[in-house]
């Protein structure tokens, strides 16, 4: 007897294809969002190149009026004349640069204008297990002048690493270390490339930019093979259930030479035996009268 029912209408196997549907959907939009952020990183790598090759400019008028260091002005070279103010200076913990662990000293500058800005006076490695460097150098007397890369604020998500406490802070923030300090400060901050008086050459200095594409290509290739893959699987699991069904459903009995099963072998009833019988006795003879 067939079946009753056909798989592909098994409430089991629709409620599977919608899942199985659902994830694909669901790597389509991952892949899509990587191409997204491929697109995002190009964009700002061409500002970057640009920021890169642009000659020094006073900071006032790199960043406006608003003193707020954004994307369009990250990497940019700056200039500013000012007073240290080591009194409110920073330790940044857990700083890594060229994949050597240290502290970073962030300092403010104050301007003529009675706002600030946080300079990155450069990295000093760690020395064994120290939690804190063991001398810091201290800032020149008077007036300097500094050439620097524009940097924007460093936020860490939901924790509070950017608001100084007890002098030490883990990220770079204007706006929360201008509410710790007291400060009118930027909103971003400067690192040294070049400091008059001359920097201490106790300080490391950083490395520029990577200015690349990054995974994003390669990952939003690997989101479209699983949702490839995903649909694949469906449409082979479906034929093979039809197939199956359809195979489950032919009539038992003999399909001749097209492949089916061989006749059976007639049993031996009592007609047959007869016949045998018949046909001779068990003296010899002929069997017919």
């Amino acid at each position: 007897m067939p079946r009753s029912s056909h798989p592909l209408l098994n409430t089991r196997w629709i409620a599977a294809a919608l899942v199985i549907l659902v994830l694909a959907g669901a790597c389509v939009q991952l892949g899509r969002w990587q191409l997204h952020r491929l697109d995002e990183r190009k964009t700002r790598n061409d500002v970057t190149r640009s920021n890169l090759a642009a000659p020094p400019a006073p900071l006032a008028e790199v960043v406006g009026p608003q003193r707020v260091v954004g994307d369009q002005h990250d990497w940019r070279t700056a200039t500013v004349t000012g007073r240290y103010d080591a009194t409110k200076q920073v330790v940044l913990r857990y700083r890594n640069v060229r994949d050597k662990p240290g502290f970073e000293i962030v300092t403010p500058l104050m301007l003529d204008d009675g706002s600030a800005v946080l300079v990155d006076r450069g990295f000093l490695p760690r020395q064994g297990g120290q939690l804190a460097p063991s001398t810091i150098p201290a800032v020149p007397s008077g007036e300097v002048t500094i050439t620097g890369r524009l940097r924007r604020s460093e936020r860490g998500g939901r924790t509070s690493g950017g608001t100084p406490v007890d002098g030490t802070a883990r990220l770079i923030n204007g706006p929360a270390f201008a509410s710790a300090l007291g400060l009118n400060l930027y909103d971003g901050y400067l690192t040294v490339d070049q400091q008059v008086p001359a920097a201490d050459p106790a300080f490391g200095g950083f490395p520029g930019p990577e200015i690349d594409d990054g995974p994003h290509f390669f990952y939003a290739l690997q989101w479209f093979f699983f949702a490839m893959l995903a649909i694949g699987g469906l449409v082979y699991f479906s034929r093979r259930d039809v197939n199956g069904d359809e195979t489950a459903a032919a009539p038992d009995g003999a399909v001749g030479s097209e492949g089916g099963p061989e006749p059976a072998a007639a049993a031996s009833g009592p007609a047959d035996r007869g016949l045998r019988a018949d046909r001779g006795h068990p003296d010899g003879g002929a069997g017919l009268d």
